[in-house]
């Protein structure tokens, strides 16, 4: 049993790549928790995936006992978060478990946008903030400069900030005694009925459900019964322990403390982030304030390339599920491409960590579907209805309007690229809400509608600032907007999987370049084939796919020219019937490369 002042709870905060998890593993490793044989880069990713993106996922908790100065020993319980926009949620949910944050600023880059998205959710979560400074060996490092921009900037005060570099262990000791003297011991009451926070969970294919909890009041034993708050069911705990990055078994976990607990339970849906946890019979009345659920706002196909697979993918995204509460999915079929499932994401980064789990840990061959989000078509009877896939708009004359989700986009940038980001920014249908100056950065922030970030809109803003820009958003609501349907027709046909909501200014525009990039695309067939994009039955571009065709007058030589003509008129009408007949074959790679056409 720990006392509650020898208790030290936090989290590391930064920008992608200012090097929160090589901190982490430094403070691991010079307290000695994990043994040198076992030490490897990075040691808090476990997935195969994040050691090779050098992303940070999920949000991962190691215990650290230290021995400090003063001869008291330290409970360090850090929980590593992951910097990227897509796992906000993860930080946040994180936040809530502990009283303080290292904010790690690298001293070569300075702030960036999701420092400052981190920080605000740490400052939000009432924490007390301790400035690091990483990579000051590096020759570029202007620790000065960096200090006055996080007191311009955040506004925090920086006069204390440690200077270390976490890849070659500088300035550790002092941060370890920092996190001891300057960030607070939490509270709790021993006495008071159990009340426990539920930071996350994951499944584990011996134990079950594996929960994250964080004890606020009372104490939880092994073998007791817990009720959780929000879902009403009740378990027997079966297995405590603490993670030294392995669980280490222990009998009780008091006030203050972080630890794991299993209890036989099935599905990580069962598990809601949030949730409180507390005893079945005498068990606290009001639970603690929740998070909002995650709420998916990108959605796209996935289908197997080989419809045969169809029933691995099934199993792989429902193992997947398993395990990422924030990942949605249904089952939709296509003309054009069999059977797969609709999937919600967090974001464009989540979208491709799922895939690229699914195609790696499962093997299974994918196609993606234009990535799309949810729209509310307002009806004419006054209901609501919400659109993930354009394909099942409902007829024209029975909406009222379409309001599409919009962001808050906090985009960092030096100032000679700022034209062309205000540019991309104006082109995106982006209305300008701000634009302040820290140092020789601009810092812009722009309402744009989210329909218009999935598509490529993070790639073209790397491309326009060479990769200096910071981008970070969030979503701030719903608004009306002129939204249209736009059919691609192959041969007359309707193309379900090419159908998409475009703005109707910027129609004309998307319809002919798909047209043109799709006539590149299908090969050609024996007769001519139509390439049309429409709005309802308005056609607005159109191509041509010419025929390939013999050579019928080669026999002619000489003689009165309606010979040859009777000859071509004879081929054309049996061009005309084999247009009627003939069934258009749109290969599989032509779809991939179609979705993924530039704006």
């Amino acid at each position: 049993m720990t006392q509650l002042d020898r208790i030290r709870n936090f989290s590391i905060v930064a920008h992608i790549d200012h090097g929160k998890s090589t901190l982490a593993d430094r403070l691991i490793q010079l307290t000695g928790t994990v043994a040198e044989r076992d030490m490897k880069e990075q040691l808090l990713d476990a997935m195969d995936i994040e050691r090779e993106r050098g992303i940070t996922i999920k949000a991962n908790t190691v215990r650290i006992d230290y021995p400090a100065k003063d001869g008291h020993t330290y409970v360090l319980n850090l929980i590593d978060t992951p910097g990227h926009v897509d796992f906000a949620y993860e930080v946040s949910r994180s936040m809530r478990a502990v009283e303080g944050s290292l904010l790690v600023v690298d001293a070569s880059q300075g702030v960036e946008a999701q420092t400052l998205a981190n920080v605000y959710t740490a400052i939000e979560a009432d924490h007390e903030i301790v400035p690091v400074l990483n990579k000051v060996d590096l020759p570029a490092a202007e620790p000065d400069r960096v200090r006055e921009q996080i007191e311009d900037v955040i506004g925090i005060d920086a006069s204390e900030a440690l200077e270390i570099s976490a890849k070659s262990g500088l300035g550790i000791p002092e941060v370890l005694e920092a996190i001891v003297t300057r960030l607070p011991p939490p509270k709790g009451d021993r006495d008071a009925p159990l009340k426990a926070m539920l930071v996350d969970s994951w499944y584990d294919p011996y134990l079950g459900v594996v929960v994250l909890i964080r004890v606020m009041d009372g104490v939880v034993r092994k073998g007791d019964r817990i009720r959780m708050m929000q879902t009403g069911a009740t378990y027997g705990i079966d297995k405590l322990a603490v993670l030294k990055p392995a669980m280490v078994d222990i009998a009780e976990l008091g006030p203050g403390e972080i630890g794991v607990l299993t209890a036989s339970i099935k599905q990580v849906r069962d598990t809601r982030v949030g949730d409180t946890i507390t005893h079945e019979k005498k068990g606290c009345t009001t639970a603690l304030p929740g998070f909002k659920p995650s709420v998916p706002v990108v959605f796209c196909g996935l289908f197997p390339v080989d419809s045969n697979d169809f029933e691995n993918l099934r199993g792989a995204i429902e193992k997947l599920a398993l395990n990422d509460a924030s990942f949605t999915y249904e089952m939709e079929s296509s003309a054009a491409l069999g059977f797969g499932f609709r999937c919600g994401f967090l974001g464009l980064l989540h979208l491709e960590v799922v895939r690229d789990r699914l195609e790696r840990e499962y093997d299974i061959d994918l196609i993606t579907t234009a990535p799309s989000v949810v729209y509310h078509v307002h009806m004419r009877d006054g209901s609501m209805v919400e659109l993930h896939n354009p394909a099942d708009l409902p007829d024209l004359t029975h909406v009222g309007h379409i309001e599409e989700p919009r962001i808050r986009a906090t985009i960092l940038v030096p100032d000679e690229f700022l034209g062309d980001v205000l540019k991309l920014c104006q082109d995106r249908r982006g209305i300008q809400s701000d634009l302040t100056y820290a140092g020789s950065r601009a810092m812009v922030v722009y309402d744009l509608p989210l329909n218009e970030v999935v598509f490529d809109f993070y790639d073209r803003l790397k491309s326009v600032t060479k990769g200096y820009a910071s981008f970070d958003y969030e979503i701030t609501g719903y608004r009306e907007d002129k939204l249209v349907k736009m059919q691609i027709l192959v041969n007359d046909e309707p193309v379900d999987a090419l159908s998409m909501m475009v703005h109707r200014d910027r129609a004309e525009g998307r319809g002919r370049a798909m047209c043109e990039k799709l006539k590149e695309l299908i090969p050609r067939h024996m007769f001519k084939i139509p390439i049309q994009a429409a709005i309802g039955g308005k056609v607005i571009a159109r191509e041509t796919l010419a025929a390939l065709r013999k050579d019928v007058t080669a026999k002619c030589y000489g003689g009165d020219v309606t010979r040859k003509k009777k000859l071509l008129e004879k081929q054309k009408a049996g061009k005309k019937k084999m247009r009627q007949f003939g069934k258009v074959e749109i290969p599989q790679a032509a779809f991939i490369s179609a979705l993924k056409m530039d704006g």
